[in-house]
């Protein structure tokens, strides 16, 4: 049986399910959380378990999520993300308006995402253990590059957190975390 990919990019049909703040929301929590079920997914998030389960079979439907198999007892369903990143691009979803205002949605929730959790850490980080406040980073870089550079830079990173990825599912240790790490490369607007 083939590995699943861990990264896809997602096509237009995906995008357009995906950009819904229940679905966002119910990915995220699977990714960071591994498999559950709605009625566990519905108390987490507050919603009600018909309306998460529906949900649920809509990012189903576009290959987002899946059934964990062998889990469960009767009719409970447990559901896992189908992959471990996602990404998606304006030139991929060209021509679909509507596809195209879903992926303008899903950059702002992202970057909403991303705001709330370095945002939690800051007010809770100096009740963390002295280690993870000196092991976390928040920093800028401005780099002149090309767009070919900005290209190479990005995959390399990529390749680097890969790397980590596979040495820590290898090797867990008693004090690891899931730590959220965000490349958000863009290039700076030009001002006239």
């Amino acid at each position: 049986m083939a590995a699943e990919p861990r990264h896809v990019e997602l096509e237009a049909r995906q995008v357009r399910v995906l950009a819904h703040p229940v679905r966002a929301r119910l990915l995220g929590k699977l990714r960071l959380d591994g498999a559950a079920t709605a009625t566990r997914l519905a108390a987490a998030l507050g919603t009600n378990t018909g309306a998460t389960s529906y949900h649920l079979r809509r990012l189903a439907e576009v290959n987002l999520v899946i059934e964990e198999p062998g889990a469960g007892q009767g009719r409970e369903r447990w559901w896992r993300a189908a992959h471990e990143v996602s990404s998606w691009r304006h030139e991929s979803v060209s021509g679909d308006d509507n596809a195209t205002a879903a992926v303008d949605w899903l950059h702002t929730f992202d970057l909403n995402v991303m705001v709330d959790n370095v945002e939690s850490w800051h007010r809770t980080e100096e009740t963390e253990p002295a280690a993870w406040r000196h092991a976390s980073d928040l920093s800028e870089s401005v780099l002149l590059l090309t767009p070919s550079q900005l290209g190479e830079l990005t995959n390399e990173l990529r390749a680097v957190l890969e790397r980590h990825r596979q040495d820590a599912a290898q090797a867990a240790e008693p004090d690891a975390r899931q730590v959220l790490i965000y490349l958000y490369a863009v290039p700076r607007p030009v001002v006239s």
